[in-house]
């Protein structure tokens, strides 16, 4: 399989998650309730989440969760013509480093799929620690008072809910190879579904929180990271490099976080500018 199809699979899902992103942060009101234009965002947020896991089943998670994590550069001019303004240099600036981030990965890495089935012990055992604490940090965001640790607690809680989905997704992926009817007799696609409702809950409740510019950034530095350190370690993928490159890479991977992180607290103090206007009137 050409890694240009996954790839191309995979920036075609950031499009369509960062479209569905921007459709539901802009139609959640402050208590983060659910409107009409939140189901049309989540609707488009769910194709682009089909091809994201079709690129998950072609491709290594390595190579298509660095991709999806371009949805943020996506959102940069859909929001500056929705505000009927021009995106800041900054903010271009930004984006060109996390796109150099994202080619310098992919061409260093150079990261090598895997067949390997998963062990069913292993991965349960590992993927049930997980969710569960993340479901204990869901429950802590939910008693605090102060809304800048809630959506913090809930935007590290939804993004490492889907990086952990991500991963399932490639599981069963592989297990579909085996043959498509098998699927059902392993437990993969029965963690799949709760594991997405409660990163989708969480992440409402962090779009809720009303303090976007520390939830959003976290979302999606968890996301990639969470996925990429689980497809290591449980499905054996690889990459093709050594010690000095090893070092590169750390990198371009802490200067691309520092990329979605900029990008992301910029759109979310728009979002949060925005809705003190809508107050104000």
């Amino acid at each position: 399989m050409h890694t240009w199809i996954p790839a191309l699979l995979a920036i075609a899902a950031a499009l369509l998650i960062a479209i569905g992103t921007v459709l539901r942060q802009r139609s959640s009101a402050a208590s983060g309730a659910i409107t009409a234009g939140w189901w049309i965002g989540a609707a488009v947020a769910l194709s682009g989440f089909s091809l994201q896991a079709s690129a998950l089943g072609l491709g290594s998670i390595l190579l298509v969760q660095p991709l999806v994590v371009l949805a943020v550069l996506f959102v940069l001019p859909m929001e500056a013509w929705a505000d009927h303004r021009r995106p800041r240099r900054s903010e271009w600036a930004w984006g060109g480093v996390l796109v150099a981030c994202v080619v310098a990965f992919l061409l260093i890495a150079r990261p090598v799929s895997t067949d390997r089935r998963p062990d069913v012990v292993v991965m349960g055992g590992t993927v049930g620690a997980v969710v569960a604490g993340l479901i204990a940090l869901v429950v802590v965001a939910e008693c605090k008072d102060n809304r800048h640790h809630k959506a913090l607690l809930y935007g590290l809680a939804s993004g490492a809910l889907f990086g952990v989905s991500s991963l399932l997704i490639k599981a069963v992926a592989i297990r579909v190879v085996d043959g498509p009817l098998t699927v059902f007799v392993h437990y993969e696609v029965y963690l799949l579904v709760p594991v997405v409702v409660l990163g989708v809950v969480a992440q409402q409740r962090s779009f809720g929180s009303g303090d976007l510019q520390t939830s959003f950034p976290a979302m999606n530095v968890m996301e990639p990271t969470v996925a990429m350190v689980l497809g290591v370690a449980l499905l054996g993928e690889s990459l093709k490099v050594g010690v000095p490159a090893t070092i590169v890479l750390v990198v371009v991977l802490a200067l691309a976080i520092v990329a979605v992180a900029e990008l992301a607290k910029a759109a979310a103090i728009r979002g949060d500018q925005r809705s003190l206007a809508c107050v104000d009137q």
